[in-house]
């Protein structure tokens, strides 16, 4: 890797189903620390599993990462690098780092259930170094073809990590990792390590599952005479449950929050303070977010993400957002100037998600059909008889209320939830001091008195 003083991140899903909250916190790390310091931050497709990689789940990914606001400087693909992998394989087997193995996955199995009965971790033995030529010359001729392992050198690898502080892995624990599959396709330990270092990648924050991997590549990137990244292994994300992801199971996944309504923005900003010291509050941009991010506060526990919490969090992002977020949001819904900012000050705090806004948008230019108790009928249409003339402004609606209190005698709930409901539809909302301006269509007298 190019010595560098700028910081290189990536985020490196496999487009072979949906991106969940695991995966976008991962990315959002990767992303916050790099555009913190003023860095480049990558997304690197690893689709070298062409079985079950597809278009459709790549073009996904951008859409969940664009929702997310989560820019990225350059996009790569691993289906286009695969020469760079096979060269870098042939560099590992001629300085000896790189053997032929032919054991199949049946016999693999049966190795493992051994070593378990026995008592001993799980780690491939090695029995493939000692074939002779001939014997490897037997087993093609049977029609076995060879995986190529790493050879891992027994001893202690450390490093320095920025969420676990100093972290030792001992290379004699792990199986020598298989770099390249008997069919040819390069799997992920080669093809992610040889990218890391040509592209420069400087630092990466990555699950806590990947602390073991992080040990073999530490290994192979010195193999390949690349200067190993700054690591960062974050604790795993679970669900309320306590469930892990999984990007084929569509739980929690970011198209189906999308589609339920919940904000991005607070998506990010919790995920961005989930598991740290930090507390998670709502943010109103990402450069918000930015500014109050601390990958050191975050700790190694696994971390729960509640499904309730997350929209109680989504709730309270949506209504402390400036109107300047949410001006292009409601120009789609054909708002604009003044009476945007007005009508976002006056529905704001009452929102559950942004979508609800399209509701009230539909109320004030349309009307709605006013709900009435029996009880309260004369009194509506009489009130309504006595509102003043347009235009109204914010001190109309205590001005008008207040000559009803004075001709009727009621006050408190029985003055003003009658009025409120006949103007709305709704026994509650919106301030209806900010509101009553807005209303462009208004029940008469003689609609409620029938």
């Amino acid at each position: 890797m190019t010595a560098t003083a700028t910081m290189i991140t990536r985020f490196a899903p496999s487009p072979t189903g949906r991106l969940h909250l695991g995966n976008a916190r991962s990315a959002i790390m990767n992303w916050a620390i790099a555009r913190k310091a003023g860095g480049r931050f990558i997304l690197r497709l690893d689709d070298t599993d062409t079985a079950r990689s597809s278009e459709a789940h790549a073009d996904a990914i951008r859409r969940d990462l664009d929702w997310l606001g989560l820019g990225w400087d350059e996009e790569i693909r691993q289906s286009d690098r695969l020469d760079l992998y096979r060269d870098a394989a042939r560099r590992l087997q001629a300085s000896g780092r790189i053997y032929e193995a032919f054991e199949t996955p049946e016999e693999l199995e049966f190795r493992r259930r051994a070593q378990a009965r026995r008592g001993l971790p799980p780690v491939y033995d090695r029995a493939a170094l000692t074939l002779s030529d001939a014997q490897k010359a037997e087993l093609r001729s049977a029609g076995r073809t060879a995986h190529l392992r790493f050879l891992l050198e027994h001893g202690s690898v450390a490093w320095e990590d920025m969420i676990r502080g100093p972290v030792a892995v001992d290379a004699a624990s792990v199986s020598d990792p298989v770099l390249v599959r008997g069919d040819g396709q390069v799997l992920y330990t080669l093809a992610s390590v040889v990218d890391d270092a040509v592209m420069g990648i400087s630092h990466i924050v990555r699950g806590a599952d990947h602390v073991t991997n992080t040990g073999a590549q530490h290994q192979l990137f010195q193999a390949l005479a690349a200067t190993p990244p700054v690591f960062a292994h974050h604790s795993l994300l679970t669900a309320g449950d306590g469930e892990a992801f999984s990007k084929r199971t569509g739980a929690l996944s970011l198209g189906s929050l999308r589609d339920s309504g919940v904000e991005a923005l607070a998506v990010v900003s919790m995920l961005a303070r989930l598991g740290s010291s930090l507390p998670v509050e709502p943010a109103t941009s990402h450069q918000e977010i930015l500014e109050g991010f601390d990958i050191a506060a975050f700790g190694r526990a696994d971390t729960r993400i509640d499904d309730a919490e997350l929209r109680q969090h989504s709730e309270k992002t949506v209504r402390a957002l400036p109107f300047e977020a949410a001006a292009p949001r409601l120009s789609a819904l054909g708002l604009s100037g003044a009476k945007a900012k007005a009508f976002w000050a006056a529905v704001a705090p009452n929102l559950a998600q942004f979508e609800d806004a399209a509701d009230w948008v539909r109320l004030c230019s349309a009307g709605t059909t006013p709900l009435i108790d029996e009880s309260d009928r004369a009194f509506v249409a009489e009130a309504l008889a006595t509102l003043p003339a347009r235009p109204w402004d914010e001190t109309t609606w205590a001005t008008w209320t207040g000559a009803v209190k004075a001709a009727s005698g009621r006050k408190g709930a029985a003055l003003f939830k009658p009025l409120r409901k006949a103007l709305t539809g709704l026994d509650r909302g919106p301030d209806m001091a900010a509101l009553l301006p807005l209303l462009e269509c208004v029940p008469t007298p003689e609609n409620v008195s029938r």
